[in-house]
């Protein structure tokens, strides 16, 4: 390299190298104003649905209370078309509910709620595998709902399908084992006990669930311990409708 040509590069690194700063400061400033306008946006506009808006224990009164209606056949008349209308910018269910996919369940019903009250996940014996963490994990730290129920219910095919693997020592086809994987610490810890096996291990499974998404770090385990996030447990009775807590 020539003597100019040196010059020149030594001359012009400087400027280079205050330039790229120049632009990357700009960078960072335009991206910060962009996030506090967001946020601003985020904070000023209503939730679609105000009345959603409850401590943990509000929640699951509300939960318990629209159950009582539907045992006594009292349900409200909702309007879905108007409702619809109202959710079409967003969501803030007042509660999630982890339940099983029997088809003879469906919380919305059971709870007596409306479009956009209860987020819900629903997997055959009601467990929280990774899948359904991450989405209760969207709703308490998202859309922050205050409040999880992780419900069985009796007569729990899925339940009763673990126990019978197990005792009989077969392998149920397909992808069944892993339900029975997933269930088997819920049979288990029954085994011993007096009365219903089937009745004690769907309670079983139902409190060792609560458990796990209760100590579900880094988002579940924070939001309970900060108060802001209740998870409770409920067994379903298919001749009466009523929950029960456990």
């Amino acid at each position: 390299m020539c003597k100019h040509c040196e010059e020149v590069r030594v001359a012009s690194a400087p400027l280079a190298r205050r330039n790229v700063l120049k632009f990357a400061g700009a960078a960072a400033a335009t991206l910060a104003l962009s996030g506090a306008a967001l946020a601003k946006e985020s904070k000023m506009a209503p939730p679609p649905k105000p009345q959603n808006v409850l401590s943990p224990d509000e929640a699951l009164d509300r939960l318990m209370r629209g159950n009582k209606r539907y045992v006594d056949g009292l349900t409200k008349r909702h309007n879905f078309a108007h409702e619809r209308e109202a959710l079409t910018k967003g969501q803030n269910p007042f509660a999630a509910v982890l339940g099983c996919a029997d088809s003879r369940i469906a919380a919305e019903f059971c709870f007596d709620t409306a479009l956009g009250d209860v987020f819900v996940c629903r997997v055959a014996g009601n467990f929280a595998n990774t899948d359904i963490v991450a989405s209760l994990e969207y709703a308490v730290a998202v859309l922050k709902a205050p409040l999880i129920m992780v419900m069985g219910h009796d007569s729990c095919g899925a339940v009763d399908a673990t126990i019978k693997s197990i005792k009989d020592g077969t392998t149920l086809p397909g992808h069944l084992p892993e339900l029975v994987s997933a269930i088997r610490p819920a049979v288990e810890a029954v085994k011993n006990q007096s009365g219903d096996m089937l009745a004690n291990a769907i309670s079983s499974n139902v409190k060792l669930n609560v458990d796990k998404l209760q100590k579900s770090s880094p988002i579940l385990d924070a939001a309970v311990n900060g108060k802001t996030l209740r998870v409770v447990g409920g067994v379903y009775r298919l001749a009466s409708g009523k929950v029960d807590l456990i």
